[in-house]
Order: structure tokens, then sequence, then C-alpha cells
């Protein structure tokens, strides 16, 4: 493995080596500001959050509810650009040396140009991709590209996957698979439920890469509890909405998303 990749699996590596679950933070680029943003992604990673996937606002964000949706439609206001998500990701890799991934709808990485995007997440110190709305047998240029950088491309799996689809998208995923924990867009749940630990397993019979588990983690004790069966525990809505709380108070949000890190790194230790 070349590129930040390897940065990724190593950090995998050492959370499990650490006997727990590895913290991956979601936040879009440009919210509340660029500016903003990148303090947020390095107030993230100073609470305890290993990897941070940064989000690409999207108008259509048909995969995320209500709670990014409004982080993304602000970001957009704003005026973000790709070249922002660019600045953002170079920035808090720089910062932090950690590992910053993006994740993006297809459309806005198919009309940039495939070539021109890796290329510059590459030169950006980018670990990779989450792509969770290219088909795997659409994906051969994107792969093509993202090898050619040393960039993982995560894809996303969900618990309607049957096992045989669940094998044709880990053998061409890299980096970890994204296991969606239900049914349904982002947001926090009250639970994440048996859906996630059934998902888990039936994945890891289809590939040695990570399984980490998304969508309806917001606390804690749901952290912990899913940090019993999987490689690493995503958390994003519940960050989003505790800037958005802060109510345009910057020193607030970062303080309360900091806290939240702490308190999920906290609860992605396995040992009690």
């Amino acid at each position: 493995m070349t590129g930040n990749i390897q940065l990724l699996s190593d950090t995998l590596a050492k959370a499990k080596a650490e006997n727990r679950a590895a913290l991956i933070a979601y936040l879009p680029a440009g919210f509340p500001t660029v500016d903003g943003g990148i303090a947020a992604i390095k107030a993230v990673f100073d609470g305890g959050a290993d990897v941070v996937e940064v989000g690409l606002p999207h108008s259509d964000p048909v995969l995320d509810g209500p709670v990014i949706q409004t982080a993304d439609d602000i970001a957009l206001r704003g005026g973000v650009k790709i070249a922002d998500v660019m600045r953002t990701v170079k920035e808090a890799h720089a910062a932090t040396g950690k590992p910053v991934l993006v994740m993006t709808y297809w459309n806005p990485i198919d009309r940039y140009g495939v070539e021109r995007f890796t290329e510059e997440l590459a030169a950006a110190g980018g670990a990779g991709c989450i792509l969770p709305d290219l088909p795997v047998q659409e994906s051969a240029v994107w792969r093509a590209n993202a090898d050619k950088h040393g960039l993982a491309t995560v894809f996303v799996v969900a618990p309607s996957s049957k096992d045989e689809r669940l094998a044709t998208i880990t053998a061409a995923g890299s980096g970890f698979v994204y296991a969606a924990s239900l049914m349904g867009v982002t947001g926090t749940r009250e639970s994440v439920g048996e859906q996630a630990a059934d998902l888990v397993r039936r994945t890891r019979a289809t590939s040695e890469l990570p399984v980490c588990v998304g969508l309806g983690v917001s606390n804690a004790t749901q952290a912990k509890e899913v940090a019993v069966f999987a490689d690493g525990v995503i958390v994003g809505s519940a960050f989003v909405k505790r800037i958005l709380d802060a109510d345009g108070d910057e020193t607030a949000g970062l303080a309360a998303v900091r806290e939240l890190a702490a308190e999920l790194a906290e609860g992605v230790r396995r040992v009690s």
C-alpha cells in the first residue's frame, strides 16, 4: 500500500491492538464556514477521534437525514467548492498527522473529473474516499485512479445486502468497509440494534478488511455497544448537531465537539 491509505490501515490496526474500536468522525466541509469546519475537525481530533471523514456538501444528499442536510445547506449557501474540500483535508491532515477521508456522492466527482479529483485528494494528504452511491460494477475508472494515487476506496454495505453481494463489494474495496447499521438515512437513533452486529459478522466472512459501523451512533453508550463487534464506530450527525446547537458561537461549538469526541473515545474502548 502507498500514500495515506497506509496511514489509515495502520491507524485501524493500532486501535485493534489496543483492544478497542477506532473512532471515526464525520463533518461536512464549509460548515459552519470553511475555516470553522477546519477548526471543528481539529477539535474532534484533539478530543480523541482516530479518523475524520470530510463531507463534500451536496444539494440533494439523499442518504443524509435532516441534521446533515441542514449543515450541507449552510455550507452550499456559503459558497463551498471542491477546492475548499481539498483545503480542509490538507489543513486537517497537516495539523494532526491523522487520516482524513472524503465522503461524497458520485456526481460531484464525475463532473469534476475522476483523475483530477484523485490527484488533488492525494496531493492534499487524503487517505481515500467513501462513495455511498457508486455501484461497484461502475467503479473501475475510479478504483484505477485511486490505486494510482494510493487512496482507499470505501464502499457502503447495508443490512439488505445479500452475502454474494457483500463479497463483490468487499473484494473491490480498500481501507475499510462502511457498514450502515440500519436501513434509512443518517441521524441519531435510540438504539443501533442487532442488525448491525449481524451485518458485521456477514461482512467479515467475505473479507479481512476492517468493518466500521455508522448511522445512528450518537453517544458513548451506543459507541460502546457497537465497539463490542465492530472495528470502528462512525459518528456524524451528533457532531453536526453540537455545532448547530451552538447557534453561531464558534468557541462553544468547538468545545462541544471536542467534548463529544472525548466521550465517544472513551466509549469505543471495549474493556469495561
